[in-house]
């Protein structure tokens, strides 16, 4: 496959011509960063030094972006971007006025150096919306708009426990588990990282929600290379995120409401996200087997070259009821996978429940929650299969009351119990109303 045409070529520069505005936007928030320091109190002379020099190669970058041969400039804008979101945090910033002018400067150097006009070198390929053989477009804005929002909610959340961990405030609200998330933040584990856990979690959370920004309705096909890191962004790390939380209680002895909320809002992304990553998949698969470059179409883009007749026709201008339904398509939820989501919390509040301890109340706390993960993923049709991991789990659970110390004959009939509502949960499918050509067959 050839790179670019001159049509394509003609295409992007007129792209860039209509988006000039965009690069003067860029310098103005660099000017803007390299002056607050003026005007505010930073108390941290290196973040000072910091914030002038980055205003300074921002603003320069951007003047160099308006020439269209000079897209290296807009990428080179897009990682201070992506800097300035971790930075406040990275330097332990003293005042929170460091903290908002850097992300908020640090999101919209992204948005207007990539995002509204568009990635540089692209390819403007046609090709179909809706993915070969399936039944709607994982690509779609209606898709991707949960995703956003749960990611901007995660953020702000953890953007207030990052305040607490900065110094920021010195208090920190907590509905359920009075002074849990003090000590959580305050924590030896949480101290043990070089940067605010919390703080590097809202700039995690901010990079997801402008990834979902980017590209459009057929980015599964015409950027690849976003589709995956939005999916390690959400999946991987998501799982990560959840891991960390669950251990609260086993290294640090406490809970912390916001980091469940948190917790919680990635657990619901990683269904609603997977099902373009497994479209990217397919697309790059069909590259492969049918001789295409590789590498040019998962980082340029490509078409399958096949023609659909099954677009993906929704918008915004539906009604409520079937727009919300648009949003979680490839999400069912089946009265087996919500059971097994219940035993999992049900299993997280045995050892208060039935006076276990030791090694038996450490893997209540552990399996409970893994438990709960693996049901909420196999929400999404994709990986449907997901469920039957339920099994090993719920054999453990039968083997760990004879095994473990600091059980009770109660927590002992309960996790025996639970197993078993767990492999006859694993065992039905539920029901898949979505198609999703040759990938059907991993939904059973």
């Amino acid at each position: 496959m050839s790179g670019p045409s001159q049509d394509d070529h003609d295409m992007m520069r007129r792209s860039h011509e209509q988006a000039l505005w965009t690069n003067f936007a860029i310098v103005a928030l660099g000017i803007w960063l390299a002056t607050t320091p003026a005007i505010a109190p930073y108390d941290d002379r290196a973040l000072v030094f910091h914030d002038v020099i980055i205003g300074i190669l921002i603003s320069v970058l951007g003047l160099l972006s308006i020439s269209y041969e000079r897209g290296w400039a807009r990428w080179s804008n897009c990682g201070l971007g992506l800097w300035l979101l971790v930075s406040p945090y990275v330097f332990w910033a003293p005042r929170p006025i460091a903290v908002t002018t850097e992300v908020l400067i640090g999101a919209l150097v992204i948005a207007f150096s990539i995002l509204v006009p568009g990635m540089p070198g692209m390819r403007m390929e046609p090709g179909p919306t809706t993915p070969p053989g399936w039944s709607y477009n994982p690509s779609s804005w209606e898709q991707r708009a949960p995703v956003i929002g749960l990611a901007l909610a995660a953020f702000f959340m953890s953007r207030y426990l990052g305040a607490h961990q900065l110094g920021h405030i010195d208090h920190a609200w907590d509905p359920f588990f009075g002074d849990g998330t003090r000590r959580v933040l305050n924590s030896s584990v949480s101290r043990a990282w070089p940067v605010s856990d919390a703080g590097f979690g809202a700039a995690s959370y901010m990079i997801e929600a402008l990834s979902g920004f980017m590209g459009g309705r057929d980015r599964w096909r015409t950027m690849p290379w976003m589709v995956l890191m939005f999916g390690v962004l959400v999946i991987p790390l998501g799982i990560t995120s959840i891991v960390l939380v669950i251990l609260q209680p086993v290294m640090v002895g406490h809970w912390c409401a916001l980091c469940l909320g948190t917790a919680l809002l990635m657990l619901v992304m990683i269904p609603l996200a997977v099902d373009e990553v497994i479209a990217m998949a397919q697309f790059m698969a069909k590259v492969r087997r049918d001789g295409k470059p590789f590498w040019l179409n998962f980082w340029r883009g490509g078409t399958p070259g096949e023609h659909v007749t099954n677009e993906d026709m929704t918008s915004f201008h539906v009604p409520a009821p079937e727009l919300s339904r648009t949003m979680v398509r490839g999400v069912t939820a089946p009265p087996n996978l919500v059971l097994a989501t219940f035993l999992g919390f049900w299993l997280m509040a045995a050892p208060a429940l039935f006076g276990s301890s030791g090694a038996t109340a450490t893997n209540a706390y552990l399996v409970g929650p893994l438990i709960a993960v693996i049901a909420v993923c196999a929400t999404a049709e994709v990986i449907r299969s997901l469920r039957f991991v339920l099994i090993p789990t719920a054999i453990w659970l039968f083997v760990a009351p004879f095994i473990l110390e600091g059980g009770t004959t109660a927590s002992a009939i309960n996790g025996i119990a639970v197993g078993l509502i767990l492999v006859v949960a694993s065992l039905p499918r539920g029901l898949v109303l979505e198609r999703y050509a040759d990938w059907r067959r991993w939904t059973r």
